[in-house]
């Protein structure tokens, strides 16, 4: 029997629908599950190509050879990077590096550590690469959730986290609920923390939390359990207010 030949009855025709309908969808599955393989690579490098322009290297002034803090841009000339990367900036003259070529800046907002460790810095836009120029970022309007799938930049590359669950933290963080895991792996001070599917700025990478290993002894051991973020919602009220609508 083939085609759509039932004269053996109609049973056997059904059978032989039914048989030819499953191998059908068995192949559009296979299909689909090979297709999801092949595409994580090139969600990868998507994703890299997306936010990897954004991060950017902070220098002070002189060059620190042995530590550098991060950055990101957010457009319209404007950087935002952690405040303790800056330091105080009438001292330390912070510059943006982009592609090894350092650009002066203004300062147009300074945070501190002890509160809110965003600083914004500003540079002429009409010196910026124009690829950096057509580009800028947005601010995440929902808060972080335990879970969530998040990306740090840097521009050495990307890495790839979670949002930490901030009821995990020792009591004595517990002020920094916006945490995420992977410590070792991802980007340090001024790095950004992106949502990994809608590519809007988290956060701005701030500091590590560490908790003590119990019976260590002396001198007391500590272990990293997650690094804490100032969150957009926080950026958002720290932006001047002309600011805020752009971003």
């Amino acid at each position: 029997m083939t085609g759509r030949d039932c004269s053996s009855g109609p049973l056997n025709c059904r059978l032989a629908l039914n048989g030819r309908s499953y191998a059908m969808r068995t192949v559009v599955l296979s299909a689909m599950v090979l297709g999801l393989l092949l595409h994580q690579p090139a969600l990868a490098e998507d994703v890299s190509e997306t936010l990897l322009p954004y991060a950017v290297n902070v220098h002070r002034t002189p060059v620190q050879q042995s530590w550098t803090g991060y950055g990101i841009y957010l457009g319209d000339g404007i950087f935002i990077t952690a405040a303790h990367v800056v330091g105080r900036a009438w001292m330390t003259w912070p510059k943006i590096v982009i592609d090894g070529t350092e650009y002066p800046t203004k300062v147009l907002k300074e945070g501190t550590f002890e509160g809110t460790d965003v600083t914004l810095l500003s540079v002429d836009e009409a010196l910026l690469p124009m690829r950096l120029r057509l580009r800028r970022m947005s601010l995440c309007k929902a808060p972080p959730q335990p879970g969530q799938l998040v990306v740090t930049a840097v521009p050495e590359g990307i890495a790839y986290s979670q949002i930490f669950d901030p009821k995990r933290l020792p009591a004595s963080a517990k002020r920094f609920n916006t945490v995420i895991a992977d410590v070792a792996s991802t980007g340090n001070s001024g790095s950004g923390v992106f949502d990994r599917r809608q590519r809007c700025l988290l956060g701005i990478m701030s500091r590590k939390i560490t908790m003590p290993v119990v019976g260590s002894g002396r001198p007391i051991k500590t272990r990293d359990v997650a690094k804490y973020f100032v969150p957009a919602a926080e950026i958002a009220e720290f932006l001047p207010p002309d600011l805020r609508s752009r971003f």
